[in-house]
C-alpha cells in the first residue's frame, strides 16, 4: 500500500471506532424535578410532572406517625443522621400518602430558604428491588439527597430478594450512600405472611434461626411506624377535613350520615374510604377537587 493511502485509511478506521464507542452522556442522571419513578428495564429514572399527594394537614388520626416521620426526614434533608423507615399496618390508613405528603411539605419549607436542599423522591417497584444496587450506584454520584420509596413491600416463601435488601439497608460492603434514605410501606410488620413464619417454625431443622433470618429484615429499619384501624370519630374528622378543604357545600348531618352508610357498604373505616366518599360527594355536588 502506498504511503499516501495509509493516512486516509487510518482516519477512516479512527472514525469507525469513534462511532462504535458509546457517547458520553453529559446530562445529569436526575433533573431538577422533585419526584421520579425508577424504570429498571431501561436503567433510568422517569421524572414525575405532578406527584399524587395530599396536603399534610389533611391526614387525620396519625399525628404521632406524622411528627416522627417529619422530624426524621427533616434531619435527613439537613444532612444530619436519620433512619430508614418502615410504615406498616392497616390498609388505607395513609402510609404511602404520609411519605409523599412529608416529602412535599419539607420541600416547600426548604425551597423558600435553601432551594439546593430540596429532596428527590424515587419510587421503586417491589419487583425491581433486585436492581436497587444499580440505582444506588447512580445516586451515590449525585449531589442531591434522595428518598428511595417502595410501596407495599412484601415477600413470599420462595422469595430471596429480602436477603439482598438486608445487605443494602445495613451491613453490605458499600452500604447505603450517605445521600440516600429508604422508606417502605407494608401491610405486614415483618413484610412476610404470618403463615410463612409459622411454617418455618414447624418445618425448619433449626426453627429459631430460620425465623430470625426472615424477620431480621425489618430490624434494618430504624423507624417502625404502626398504622391501625381508626375509630368512627377519627373517620368523621377525616371526612370533615376533606369537605372543608375542598369547600363542599353540604350540611354536617347529611355529610356524616352519608359517611356512615359509605363505610358500612365498604366494611371498613379508613382514610382511603373517607377520601373515596368525599370524591363521591364532590361529584354529586358538581365540585372539582383541584
Amino acid at each position: 500500500m502506498a504511503e499516501n493511502e495509509i493516512e486516509p485509511l487510518l482516519r477512516r478506521i479512527a472514525d469507525a471506532l469513534e462511532r462504535l464507542a458509546p457517547a458520553e452522556d453529559a446530562t445529569p442522571a436526575f433533573g431538577p424535578e422533585d419526584a421520579f419513578v425508577w424504570h429498571a428495564g431501561q436503567g433510568r429514572a422517569q421524572p414525575v410532572a405532578k406527584v399524587n399527594c395530599v396536603d399534610l394537614s389533611l391526614l387525620k388520626g396519625i399525628d404521632q406517625q406524622r411528627d416522627i416521620l417529619w422530624a426524621n426526614t427533616l434531619r435527613f434533608a439537613k444532612g444530619l443522621p436519620a433512619n430508614n423507615a418502615l410504615l406498616w399496618g392497616a390498609r388505607g390508613m395513609g402510609k404511602s400518602s404520609l411519605v409523599k405528603a412529608v416529602h412535599d411539605a419539607i420541600n416547600r419549607k426548604l425551597g423558600r430558604s435553601r432551594p439546593q436542599a430540596r429532596l428527590g423522591l424515587i419510587e421503586i417497584h417491589r419487583e425491581d428491588i433486585t436492581t436497587l444496587p444499580r440505582l444506588l450506584a447512580i445516586l451515590r454520584a449525585e449531589a442531591r439527597r434522595f428518598i428511595v420509596f417502595c410501596d407495599d413491600l412484601s415477600f413470599d416463601g420462595q422469595d430471596s430478594t429480602f436477603k439482598s435488601l438486608k445487605a443494602l439497608l445495613e451491613g453490605g460492603i458499600e452500604g447505603r450512600p450517605a445521600n440516600v434514605i429508604f422508606y417502605a410501606t407494608s401491610n405486614r410488620r415483618h413484610m412476610m405472611p404470618r403463615e410463612m413464619i409459622e411454617n418455618e417454625r414447624s418445618t425448619a431443622i433449626n426453627p429459631a434461626e430460620t425465623v430470625e433470618e426472615k424477620v431480621s429484615l425489618s430490624d434494618r429499619f430504624g423507624l417502625w411506624l404502626g398504622f391501625h384501624v381508626c375509630d368512627q370519630d377519627t373517620y368523621f374528622a377525616m371526612v370533615r377535613g376533606y369537605a372543608a378543604h375542598f369547600g363542599l357545600k353540604i350540611k354536617d348531618d347529611a355529610l356524616l350520615a352519608g359517611a356512615v352508610e359509605w363505610s358500612v357498604t365498604r366494611g371498613a373505616r379508613s382514610g382511603r374510604v373517607a377520601w373515596q366518599y368525599v370524591q363521591d360527594v364532590a361529584g354529586r355536588l358538581g365540585k372539582k377537587l383541584d
